[in-house]
């Protein structure tokens, strides 16, 4: 069995940071998210992996290699524009022969990997399983629609008015049986081969579809809003260690891992938190749920529930939350203008100026 691993794509909803850095290279917990998706794909027993590649080329594959640090290997696959995923499966033809395979997108965030999903389609085989998850808002996904037994008889791209709450997670198993679907289709609307367009071909000639709902933890970490949940949750599981140097006037509560070479000096860290390697916190408090990369500088200031990227840094900010914050970033106070006061008063008059 193989790997596709989407890691194209232009991450708009990630704008500015993915101006100048691929999506899936984002850090969760000072690691990229494309490497907790190569490791579970390594845990479930599968050492060969297409990775579909795009504008960002250059910089998955040096983050990525050769693939020897994760236990697999890597075959990289250009794909010229994001024409959706099942062109992604097309030209991919070659690479994935007649191999069974699952399809793995990049920016997505499976808490406890894909090892039972792997096993049990191996043992079964159906022509194509899908994962899905229940969510508020299913007009952004992919919808499936089950039927009184649980079967997948419908699937629909973005809905506007969806016929369930069910949203396909962005991890899905097919033997070779996907190829014949895929060159059935046509582009959609918009101008994409969809996958989910593939997969209903295969339900309406009968094929054997499967779904497995899944009740844990699934995020795309398409936006910032689900990047920061998704750091908070691996952070939850943080075990705390210090390779740093932490001096007597500061304070390490709860679960904080600092890394080798980070000096904290007269700041307060409160986990569960992460400090990179190389990074100097003096003067400052970092919150809960904060992961610090290396070689960033947090000085005089106050951070929590946030992302910094490598080479950032914060001097004299009170307070940042909630933030995604680029690599070599600078974060200082605004120039503080004069304030001042005009006036039309009549006779009598009483007023509180605060100063």
């Amino acid at each position: 069995m193989k790997a596709l691993v989407l890691s194209g794509g232009a991450g708009t909803r990630l704008r500015p940071i993915t101006h100048t850095s691929a999506k899936q290279l984002v850090p969760v917990a000072n690691k990229p998210v494309l490497f907790y998706g190569l490791e579970a794909i390594a845990e479930a027993g599968i050492t060969e992996v297409g990775v579909i590649v795009g504008d960002t080329a250059e910089e998955i594959r040096e983050a990525v290699g050769d693939g020897s640090r994760f236990g697999v290997k890597i075959t990289y696959i250009p794909q010229e524009k994001p024409l959706g995923l099942a062109h992604a499966v097309a030209i991919s033809r070659d690479f994935l022969g007649e191999e069974d395979f699952v399809m793995y997108l990049g920016d997505n965030f499976i808490v406890g990997g894909i090892t039972g999903l792997v096993d049990e389609f191996r043992t079964e085989r159906p022509d194509a399983q899908i994962l899905l998850t229940k969510v508020p808002d299913p007009t952004s996904f992919g919808v499936a629609e089950l039927d009184g037994d649980g079967r997948v008889v419908g699937l629909e791209e973005k809905p506007k008015e969806p016929k369930s709450d069910l949203a396909l997670v962005g991890v899905y198993l097919f033997t070779s049986a996907v190829h014949e679907a895929v060159r059935s289709i046509e582009p959609s609307w918009r101008g994409e081969l969809e996958i989910t367009h593939a997969i209903q071909w295969l339900i309406d000639q009968h094929r054997d579809v499967r779904s497995t709902t899944i009740a844990g933890y699934w995020k795309d970490t398409g936006n910032v809003t689900d990047m920061l949940e998704v750091n908070r949750s691996v952070l939850e599981t943080v075990e705390p260690s210090n390779d740093g140097e932490v001096d007597r006037s500061s304070e390490i509560i709860g679960r904080v891992r600092i890394e080798k070479g980070a000096r904290i000096s007269n700041s307060r860290i409160v986990g569960p938190a992460i400090i990179g390697g190389d990074t100097v916190i003096s003067d400052s408090y970092v919150g809960p749920f904060t992961s610090v990369s290396e070689g960033c500088r947090i000085q005089d200031s106050e951070i929590e529930y946030s992302i910094v990227l490598r080479g950032a840094s914060i001097s004299g900010v009170r307070r940042v939350e909630a933030s995604l914050i680029g690599r070599d970033v600078e974060v200082t106070p605004s120039p503080r203008n004069p304030s001042s006061h005009r006036l039309v008063l009549g006779d009598h008059s009483k007023v509180q100026i605060s100063s």
